[in-house]
């Protein structure tokens, strides 16, 4: 069972109640997709992880973007005067970059790849993409020569359209609603998928940490961490939720993608 989060509330902030409920359609929207239920077999978990990883990835830049713009990364370091919200995102990082796993250290990004390597899924296009991003190309120009998938390039466009032009509380927002708060309610459908030979061992593993996780303490983190940039300020509030329903927009547009990927893989098997 998992511990209580020392960062949970006895119930959300007002503020945080409210921006569920005007996001609420586009959340259901998303949760209730019937990409879940095609995630039935073997091909279709490959498929799926082939197209998915993208958002593993850039799950992680947006998060290292709010590392950067609530921390100092910089040398010489300087303090910034962000108070909680910086505990929290650095707490969030430990985790998601570093976590122990099996008697040693690894990021969830590098479960998930080699989850795909043992599945048997396609990991070719975002190692191109990787290196593509080391030796100086743009993420736009990497996603078009490492051939992405057109839905996962698509829905990784849209978060960096975030990371670049969003401000922080928006980035927070469309983080803490539109990334961790989904996991355990999406994965945990998917988690449920036979495995007599052993083949998806590890991406039971990656999906198990990520509900663990997530539910128990990186979304009232994150939930928090949007309370304590927004304060009492409505403009703010109002900017997230914008934020917010477009990040679930996208979510489900990317989603529609997959499933049309997994019925086309389908008629083909």
């Amino acid at each position: 069972m998992t511990a209580p989060s020392r960062y949970s509330w006895a119930e959300d902030p007002p503020r945080i109640t409210e921006l569920r409920g005007l996001v609420e359609a586009e959340r259901k929207a998303v949760t209730g997709h019937p990409v879940y239920l095609m995630v039935d077999d073997h091909a279709a978990v490959a498929t799926f992880m082939a197209h998915h990883v993208f958002a593993v990835w850039d799950f992680m830049s947006l998060l290292k973007s709010l590392q950067r713009e609530l921390t100092c990364v910089d040398v010489p370091w300087t303090p910034r005067a962000a108070g909680v919200s910086t505990r929290l995102v650095n707490e969030i990082v430990l985790v998601e970059e570093s976590d122990a796993l099996a008697g040693g250290y690894t990021s969830h990004f590098e479960l998930y790849l080699a989850a795909m390597e043992r599945s048997g899924a396609d990991t070719k296009p975002i190692l191109d993409l990787l290196q593509l991003l080391r030796t100086g190309n743009n993420v736009p120009d990497a996603l078009a020569i490492a051939s992405v998938p057109t839905p996962s390039a698509e829905f990784t466009l849209a978060t960096f359209q975030v990371i670049d032009n969003a401000p922080l509380h928006c980035k927070a927002a469309a983080f803490a609603f539109g990334r961790e708060d989904l996991i355990p309610e999406m994965f945990s459908r998917v988690a449920a998928i036979d495995d007599p030979d052993g083949r998806l061992e590890l991406f039971r593993d990656y999906l198990s940490r990520h509900i663990e996780v997530d539910a128990g303490e990186h979304t009232p983190m994150a939930m928090r961490m949007v309370a304590d940039l927004c304060g009492e300020d409505s403009v703010k509030w109002r900017e997230c939720a914008s934020v917010v329903a477009g990040s679930l927009r996208a979510r489900e547009r990317f989603w529609d993608g997959v499933a049309a990927a997994l019925q086309r893989s389908s008629v083909n098997d």
